[in-house]
């Protein structure tokens, strides 16, 4: 059974920097590609960052790029965001995501595995 389990968020203040992870258990995941979206109240899930199972492929939406770095380790099954020079708008739920291909999480912005979550609140 496969379990994502999201951790890292909090309430940090405009300008400031947050570490996101997501450990995942049930499988080895070194092929997968692993990926972040995020849900700010009121508005649909919107795709952040993705990683491909190497490490060697990264992409990222327009609104995160430069601000945000996605990585990995595989020998933890582990994938990480650095999140800095966090904005107001940057305040969501921010969802791990792990699936076999490339283009549903990137292309159909889906995915097969997810976790449960972590809030991330940037004041202003």
């Amino acid at each position: 059974q496969v379990q994502l389990v999201e951790s890292g968020g909090g309430l940090v203040q405009t300008g400031g920097s947050l570490r996101l992870s997501c450990a995942a258990s049930g499988r080895t995941f070194s092929s997968y590609v692993m990926g972040w979206f995020r849900q700010a109240p009121g508005k649909e899930r919107e795709f952040v960052s993705a990683i491909s199972g190497s490490g060697g492929r990264t992409y990222y939406a327009d609104s995160v790029k430069g601000r945000f770095t996605i990585s990995r380790d595989n020998a933890k099954n582990t994938v990480y965001l650095q999140m800095n020079s966090l904005k107001p708008e940057d305040t969501a739920v921010y969802y791990c995501a792990v699936d076999s291909s490339w283009n549903t999480i990137v292309v159909l912005s889906t995915s097969r595995y997810w976790g449960q979550g972590t809030q991330v609140t940037v004041s202003s």
